[in-house]
């Protein structure tokens, strides 16, 4: 079995290859052209899914002109950008959208979505006036193109609340969107337009079903992907020092139980949220989440069962309970990760895991190194010490 020197280290290497960075914008708003020529008075590099707004507003007729570039993560996929003239949001919002029709002929097209969950999506005309609505391609990137009568109310405020998106696949024979992903950037693809200056406006708060995905992210690292690797170094090094004894052990199993009971509140959030996201699946994020509840109960209710120091099954409970240890040490570490990649909550909290694990790697390492000096000196102390016949112990 490997020593937990090498499993820190191993870890520690895991850690940093799987972290990703966020892909860095290669052009602004300000760089784009456009194949007829076209000018707009503004131009906005809009804060999520590398999209861009660029338009003009006519205040004298209350005419908007907009052009919105957008990257699907797949050539058949689609963008939409739309105005809700309600709220900030994606319920009750009217949608120009661009795909490729089944030619694979790019076409823009018009949808109501409803204000009641789950979204209905449906192709109709909207509740203003639209026209010279046409979509185009190139390098990737999708082009939606239209003109748009502002409603009145709308107009007077001059602001209008807009929302973005896109999507990696769409049935293209019957007109069907299928669903984008539920990551961080197309929650918050939305915000307020100002018609005159151009600003955008972040809309800034999360609606509830975000806040118990954060929920889920937050219990889930600090269970399995904080507090569990802690425990099993309080067992690994505390141990090797007879004046921990006991300590150690209690530690070790308030730590576990304790990533457990978090953990299973946590796994809880996560069968909520899967029941409430129909047709949206990550396998992968799902299976290693079963597996670690799965095994981190059989290693609960192993501690029932545990065998005395003396008894002849003790070595085979230690090597079983140590294996299934380190497997959900592995998996946990892993999924934490897993869900950043779906989450996406910004490179910081990537960058704060990542240096709170590489820390208590590093403090296993180190505690490694302390333990090896430790148990060699005392097998050289019990080897010097002379033999009398005495069962081993010096004459007095």
């Amino acid at each position: 079995m490997a020593s937990s020197f090498q499993i820190s280290a191993l870890l520690l290497t895991f850690c940093v290859s799987i972290s990703l960075t966020l892909p860095v914008r290669s052009q602004t708003c300000a760089s784009q052209t456009f194949t007829n020529n076209n000018l707009y008075t503004h131009c906005l590099d809009l804060p999520t899914l590398t999209s861009y707004l660029h338009f003009t507003y006519d205040a004298a007729n209350s005419t908007l002109s907009v052009a919105f570039f957008a990257s699907p993560s797949k050539s058949d996929g689609w963008i939409s950008w739309a105005i809700n003239p309600k709220v900030p949001a994606m319920g009750g919002a009217q949608a120009l959208v661009a795909f490729k029709d089944t030619k694979g002929v790019m076409t823009a097209k018009t949808y109501n979505i409803s204000t009641s969950m789950p979204y209905l999506v449906v192709q109709s005309k909207l509740a203003f006036d639209v026209w010279d609505t046409r979509a185009e391609e190139e390098s990737g990137v999708m082009r939606i193109f239209a003109k748009i009568k502002v409603p009145p109310e709308l107009a007077a405020k001059g602001t209008l609340n807009q929302v973005w998106q896109v999507g990696s696949s769409v049935d293209a024979a019957k007109g069907e969107l299928l669903i984008h992903e539920m990551a961080a950037p197309n929650l918050k693809s939305k915000g307020t337009l100002d018609l005159n200056g151009g600003k955008i406006v972040s809309s800034g708060g999360l609606d509830s079903r975000t806040k118990r995905k954060n929920i889920h992210g937050v219990l889930n690292a600090v269970s399995w992907g904080i507090l569990f690797p802690f425990g099993i170094v309080v067992a690994r090094y505390l141990r090797t020092f007879p004046s921990a004894d006991p300590a150690w052990f209690y530690l070790h199993v308030f730590c576990q139980v304790s990533a457990y009971a978090i953990g299973v509140a946590g796994w809880a959030t996560g069968i909520k949220l899967g029941s409430e996201s129909k047709g949206i699946q990550y396998s992968l994020h799902r299976n290693i989440g079963i597996a670690l509840f799965s095994l981190a109960t059989v290693q609960i209710f192993a501690l029932f069962l545990r065998p005395k120091k003396d008894h002849k099954f003790r070595l085979y409970w230690n090597i079983y309970h140590h294996g299934v240890g380190y497997v959900i040490l592995i998996l946990g570490i892993l999924n934490v990760f897993k869900g950043l990649d779906i989450l996406q909550p910004g490179d910081k909290w990537r960058t704060i895991y990542i240096i709170a694990i590489a820390v208590l790697g590093g403090v296993a390492a180190l505690l490694e190194l302390i333990t090896w000096i430790v148990v060699l000196r005392r097998k050289s102390s019990k080897s010097t010490k002379p033999y009398d016949g005495y069962g081993g112990q010096s004459r007095p």
